[in-house]
């Protein structure tokens, strides 16, 4: 795959936030003191809280292989999860994560895999991603609203824009499921307002990716009505995936020398930091979700500890998987250049 003119805005965009959310965390801290506190950390949690990371996004894989397998696709494991990685890579670097699901089907289609079965799965994947973090967003809203206020605090109204922003996904998948020849008059109708709004060119392509996109969905339908049993396995893997994320935290909070803290408490409010970032049109959230932790964890992991916590958590569940999922991306665009010689 080449690399264009878009790809390197997106690297510099992504770079540039990422220099300067550091240079922010830095300005008011001592390095050295930061590195001191996260040598009391055990080696254990460290290594705990990077397999979680890892599981998180192997997860993904996994439902890819099973969806695949359940259409009748011959795909082994590990091909389904490098298909994972390199969406995490690509939902990092792209604003709203908005590039990963793409990539992932270029690299499904170069594989040989059908594009409208890759499409499907890519949809039930994302749909159940989406329905299990609103459930997750009401759940701890319904049991836990008065504690999630006063530790969100100004943050609060982020994590009711992210809950809404995310049923809004939820709600206009099933619709273009459950009423797509409606959707699509939709779609085409703010397609012309737009156009006459001069926001951009008329383009037959874009109305035929629009309706590629609802032809997916519609598959996606018959999927689900044929393999239901299929869909609660998909649903339990991404509630332990997404599970992973905020235990993370937890294990990270045991390896430095603190207690008092539950571990409901801990992974509510990292899903709390996680739901209000989640929609945001930032390269992996990055600058907003250091600051939303920060305000969030401030009683749990006191003053001595709050920095350097976040350090370690943001260190291994974005950036240290970025470097990973970047190196398996790496060789997936090398083996296809190579395969093309």
């Amino acid at each position: 795959m080449k690399i264009t003119r878009k790809n390197i805005i997106q690297f510099a965009l992504f770079g540039m936030i990422m220099l300067l959310t550091f240079y922010t965390l830095f300005q008011k801290h001592d390095i050295g003191r930061i590195i001191t506190e996260i040598q009391q950390m055990t080696v254990r949690s460290i290594f705990c809280a990077v397999l979680l990371s890892v599981f998180f996004v192997s997860a993904e894989g996994i439902m890819i292989w099973y969806l695949l397998s359940a259409l009748g696709n011959s795909c082994k494991v590990r091909q389904c999860v490098s298909y994972s990685f390199i969406g995490f890579f690509y939902s990092g670097i792209t604003p709203s994560a908005t590039g990963g699901q793409p990539m992932q089907l270029y690299y499904m289609k170069k594989d040989g895999l059908p594009t409208s079965d890759s499409s499907v799965i890519l949809m039930i994947v994302a749909l159940a991603y989406k329905l299990v973090l609103v459930v997750i967003g009401f759940g701890i809203l319904l049991v836990w609203h008065t504690p999630l206020c006063s530790y969100l605090k100004g943050y609060m109204l982020l994590y009711y824009i992210g809950i809404l922003l995310n049923l809004g996904v939820v709600l206009v998948l099933i619709g273009v499921m459950v009423f797509p020849r409606i959707l699509l008059k939709i779609a085409f109708f703010l397609d012309s307002v737009i156009i006459r709004l001069h926001l951009w060119k008329p383009s037959k392509i874009r109305r035929q990716r629009i309706e590629h996109f609802i032809d997916s969905y519609q598959l996606a339908v018959e999927f689900i009505s044929k393999h239901r049993t299929k869909l609660l396995f998909i649903g339990i893997i991404t509630l332990l995936q997404r599970s992973s994320m905020f235990l993370l935290t937890f294990v990270i909070y045991q390896g430095f020398p603190l207690g008092g803290a539950s571990l409901w408490e801990i992974m509510a409010l990292q899903a709390a930091v996680y739901i209000a970032v989640d929609m945001l049109p930032i390269p992996g959230a990055q600058g907003i979700t250091e600051l939303v932790y920060q305000t969030t964890f401030t009683e749990i992991f006191t003053a001595q500890y709050l920095v350097p916590s976040m350090m370690v958590i943001r260190g291994i569940n974005f950036y240290l998987l970025l470097i990973i999922c970047g190196g398996v991306a790496g060789w997936a665009a090398w083996k296809q250049r190579n395969a093309k010689q």
